[in-house]
């Protein structure tokens, strides 16, 4: 039975952050998963995924997308980081924040590492979003950070990452 173990828990406070870092992740755990609470400060926008601090071409992802009138798919490779995950829109519907997931298999292994994301945005709108996405990053290194960049504007207070480790027993 897989145990979680919370590593740390960052909770923006006022005024907002232009990013947000978990460092000095212990390699003692098989996998890793990242649940995130996200408001934007400024108009709706997506929130960027990288790891180690690297910001080279070194990404590639795939996505679908449903934004409550229709669907769409699209990816990209040879990215400087992961896209997809979700942030509210400061003018949408107070005090409603964006769910995401992301999960990382592996993240201490010496080969490319695997992610998969799911994130909906929570907020009285005529389009609502939803979206699964895969991601790879090609480096072989252990993950020992990850990095959380908006698109656009801070991370509003009161956004909430809490990152685990998953111990496979």
């Amino acid at each position: 039975m897989p145990t979680f173990t919370k590593i740390e828990t960052i909770t923006v406070g006022s005024g907002g952050v232009a990013s947000v870092a978990f460092s000095s992740i212990p390699a003692t755990y098989t996998d890793l998963i990242l649940y995130a609470s996200i408001r934007c400060t400024v108009g709706e926008d997506s929130a960027y995924l990288r790891f180690n601090n690297d910001s080279g071409s070194n990404y590639s992802w795939k996505r679908l997308l449903a934004n409550g009138a229709s669907t769409s798919s699209l990816g990209a490779s040879s990215q400087v980081q992961i896209p997809n995950l979700f942030m509210v829109d400061n003018g949408w519907t107070g005090n409603t924040f964006s769910s995401n997931m992301v999960y990382v298999p592996n993240y201490t292994g010496s080969t490319l590492k695997s992610v998969s994301l799911d994130a909906v945005t929570e907020a009285n709108v005529a389009n609502p979003r939803m979206n699964i996405a895969a991601g790879l990053w090609s480096g072989t290194a252990a993950i020992t950070q990850v990095n959380l960049i908006p698109g656009a504007g801070n991370f509003a207070q009161y956004s909430t990452f809490t990152l685990y480790g998953i111990s496979n027993a």
